[in-house]
Order: C-alpha cells, then sequence, then structure tokens
C-alpha cells in the first residue's frame, strides 16, 4: 500500500484526505494542531495523524517524515514548500503542492529530475483547474490551425447566491491572511499587444464590471454582475508555459462581488496592508488605530475622520462596510504586538465566517478570441461550482481533489515526466478534467463568431 503524507490540516485538506483514503493509500497527516489532523483521519483504518510544526521541527525531524512515506504532499503556507521538496529531494520521494512555483522551487528541477522524482506543483483550483481547462481549449484550437489572438481568464471563491448575506458580499473560504495580502500584488498582463504594469497600491483602482452569464448547478437565473481585477503577472510565464507567443491580450484575474475594489482600495489608502508590528497600549481600539492610520487625533471620531480624508458621504458602503466590520468602533485589538494587516486579519475572521449550512462558490470562466481560416471566433467557457450544505466547500473540494488525483497518477505510474511539473500537459489534463468532471466539476462552453 502506497503512503501519502499531508503536511497541513486547514481548510481544503478534508477532500484530499477522503480522496486518497477511499482509492487505497495510506495517509498520515501531519499537522501543528493535532486534533485537526485526528479529525481529518476520522478513525479511518490507513489513516494516521501526526503532531508536527514546520516552524519548529529540524531538518533531521523533517526529513524522517519524509524517508517513510512515497509521495509528500504539503498544504502548508507557500514558503514553506520548497523545505519540503528539499527533503523529497534528498530521500527521492514524490511532492505535490497547489501552489504557485516560485523561483526557488524552479530551481530544484535539475535536482528532482537527477533524483527521478516528480514535483507537481499549481494542481489546485487557480492555479490549477484554471490551467488545466485552459490548455485543453487552446490545444484544439491550435490542432484546428487556430491562432489565439485573446485570453482572459478570471477566477473567485465566493459566497453562493443564497449566503450572500453581509455588506462585504464575501466569506473566507481560505486563509484570511491569504486573501488580504493578495490586495498588496502589483499585477502585469497584456493588452492590444502592450503590456501593462500596475504597481500593488494601485491594484483595486483597476477593475471592470464583469457579467457572468450562466446560471450554477439548480439556479434558475444568471449568475450576473461582478467584477474583476487583474491578479500577479498574466505574462509571464504563462504566454510560454502555454504556447501562445501570438495572443495580443493575456489577463488572468479575480473575481469579487460588486463593491469589493472600491472598499479594498480604501483598505489600502487607510494602511490597513501594513505588515510591520507596532506595539500598542492595553485596551487601543480598532477607532483608534484608523485615527493613527489617518494622522489624526486618537480620541476623535475615526468615522467622520475616514469621510472627510476619502470624501464619503455617511451611505456610501464603503463607510457602513468599515462600520460593519467593527474597524470604526470600540473593539481592542486582538493583541498589543500586532501589525495594520494582522488586525484587520482578526475582523476578517470574526465577521466573515459562512454559518452552518451556508455554500460557498468557486467561479471560473475564460474566454477566447481566436482566428481560423474561416473567420474569427469566441468561446466563453465557464464553470460555477458550489459547496455542499454541511458537508466540503467548494474551495476545498475544487483544490484539493485536482491535488488528490494528482497524487494518485503520480503513484499509479499514470504521470511519468520528472522535475518540476505544471499540469498543462494532455497526459495530466485530460485524465484530472474527466475525473472531475464525474466529481460535477465541469464546465459550461459557448461558442460564437466574432
Amino acid at each position: 500500500m502506497k503512503k501519502v503524507l499531508i503536511f497541513g490540516a486547514g481548510m481544503v485538506a478534508g477532500p484530499p484526505v477522503k480522496y486518497l483514503l477511499e482509492n487505497g493509500f495510506q495517509v498520515i497527516v501531519a499537522s501543528r494542531t493535532l486534533q485537526k489532523a485526528e479529525a481529518l483521519i476520522d478513525n479511518h483504518p490507513n489513516g494516521m495523524a501526526k503532531a508536527f510544526d514546520i516552524t519548529q521541527a529540524t531538518d533531521s525531524e523533517l526529513e524522517a517524515l519524509v524517508h517513510e512515506c512515497d509521495l509528500a504532499v504539503s498544504l502548508l503556507p507557500y514558503i514553506f514548500h520548497v523545505k519540503v521538496a528539499k527533503a523529497c529531494i534528498k530521500h527521492r520521494k514524490h511532492m505535490v503542492t497547489t501552489s504557485y512555483v516560485s523561483p526557488e522551487m524552479r530551481n530544484l528541477d535539475d535536482e528532482a529530475q537527477n533524483a527521478s522524482i516528480t514535483i507537481l506543483n499549481e494542481i489546485g483550483v487557480d492555479p490549477g483547474i484554471d490551467h488545466m481547462s485552459a490548455q485543453k481549449i487552446i490545444d484544439s484550437i491550435h490542432e484546428k490551425g487556430g491562432k489565439i489572438l485573446s485570453f482572459t481568464s478570471y477566477t473567485g471563491g465566493l459566497p453562493a447566491p443564497d449566503a450572500n448575506n453581509n455588506p462585504w458580499g464575501y466569506k473566507l473560504s481560505w486563509s484570511p491572511r491569504g486573501v488580504i495580502l493578495a490586495g498588496r500584488n502589483s499585477a502585469k498582463y497584456l493588452k492590444g499587444g502592450k503590456i501593462v504594469e500596475i504597481p500593488g497600491e494601485d491594484l483595486f483602482d483597476h477593475y471592470l464590471p464583469f457579467p457572468v452569464n450562466e446560471k450554477g448547478p439548480g439556479d434558475t437565473k444568471e449568475l450576473g454582475l461582478l467584477e474583476g481585477y487583474p491578479n500577479r503577472n498574466s505574462v509571464e510565464p504563462y504566454i510560454d508555459v502555454y504556447g501562445i507567443s501570438e495572443t495580443k491580450t493575456m489577463i488572468r484575474g479575480t473575481l469579487r462581488n460588486p463593491g469589493w475594489c472600491r472598499t479594498m482600495k480604501k483598505i489600502a489608502d487607510v494602511g490597513f496592508l501594513d505588515l510591520e508590528e507596532k506595539e500598542f497600549p492595553s485596551s487601543f481600539t480598532y477607532g483608534q488605530l484608523i485615527n493613527q492610520l489617518l494622522d489624526q487625533p486618537l480620541e476623535s471620531n475615526p468615522k467622520m475622520n475616514l469621510m472627510a480624508k476619502f470624501n464619503l458621504e455617511e451611505t456610501d458602503d464603503i463607510v457602513k462596510r468599515f462600520e460593519w466590520m467593527g474597524l470604526l468602533g470600540g473593539d481592542p485589538l486582538p493583541k498589543n504586538k500586532i501589525s495594520p494587516l494582522d488586525a484587520l486579519c482578526y475582523q476578517f475572521e470574526e465577521h466573515l465566517q459562512y454559518a452552518e449550512g451556508e455554500r460557498d462558490m468557486l467561479v471560473m470562466v475564460h474566454q477566447f478570441e481566436y482566428k481560423l481560416d474561416t473567420g474569427v471566433e469566441k468561446i466563453t467557457s465557464t464553470m460555477i461550482d458550489y459547496g455542499i450544505p454541511h458537508g466540503d466547500s467548494s474551495m476545498s473540494r475544487t483544490v484539493g481533489l485536482p491535488a488528490a488525483i494528482g497524487v494518485r497518477m503520480i503513484l499509479d505510474g499514470t504521470i511519468t515526466d520528472r522535475g518540476v511539473q505544471i499540469p498543462v500537459k494532455k497526459s495530466i489534463y485530460e485524465p484530472v478534467l474527466k475525473e472531475l468532471e464525474e466529481m460535477n466539476i465541469n464546465f459550461i462552453e459557448k461558442l460564437e463568431k466574432v
């Protein structure tokens, strides 16, 4: 029986643990919080939970765990992936992550090939399902002799319409810190043959209305209007990775409900995305923090200061969202030493949780324009997936299941490419997408002449 070691027992770990146990693998879940690992294993005879904190563990302790497995899955924060990868290379064990390939991970390609192991990255949802579903369409266009003129791809993890019941239009289906940190990223994309670069501080000024003209499973009406903004670097390496050097437009972006970008822009402008820890007096409040960030007297009115600074009316949705989140009132900061970003993260975690039985939603929309001998055509490919009430979230399924399928395919010999890989080869994406379709994670494609 092949043994899979999973580092991390967080919000997306449930579906891959369940999938691997049900498919005949021995699964060890190593987590800083033993109880979380035990809950995932749920007394399965082929499961084991181990207490393991990678921030405290020695290299020999990490290697001892890796040595005993056939493949390691890192669901840890991305900064730890390379550390796990080096242990896997040393002990010639395969590895899977759902995260973007960092330059440090890419630099391990030769070592991984020499060790005859596969390190499969970017096999979650975004990145992951986005790559695979896009590459499938790109390859089909190229096989017909077509040339890609434009490719845009937007993804969002959001509350399902029936759970969209707070002023922010958002709830947490993954790490709140990850959500907020994404707002610090700069962006780069190609539009009409020209490179556009956006510094992180201006990211939320660059959003567009984004209509989603499809119905989700069981819905009676189309999803409707969202807003999209660019996500990281859409140009390198993806134009080369997808093999679309001919394209004039290439944009990868994030979807949110209307109002998110205006609000997050003000969050950034106030200074809440600052990562520098500061010392605060006991019982220092969020209202006082706003005043300090806006360079106003601590005991003045934070709402009035916010409105004056940004020329906002009291009825503006931004003011309502700040107030609802507890950012303008007397809630004390959770710790005396904390960064503004982590103080915001705490309020996100307090206020943006799903209630029992509520569903999340994953939306992904690809749009391709391409030229054939017969003219220009457009394909819109849309995935809308809902979480299961009282069960797995859509985020955990769409992130975790592709990774678990990738694990199975490496260990059963279906995936034979060695080194640092992402899932853009037909031998990987075709079987993964087919199996996801069997789990009702699928796309609706619409073709039109332009």
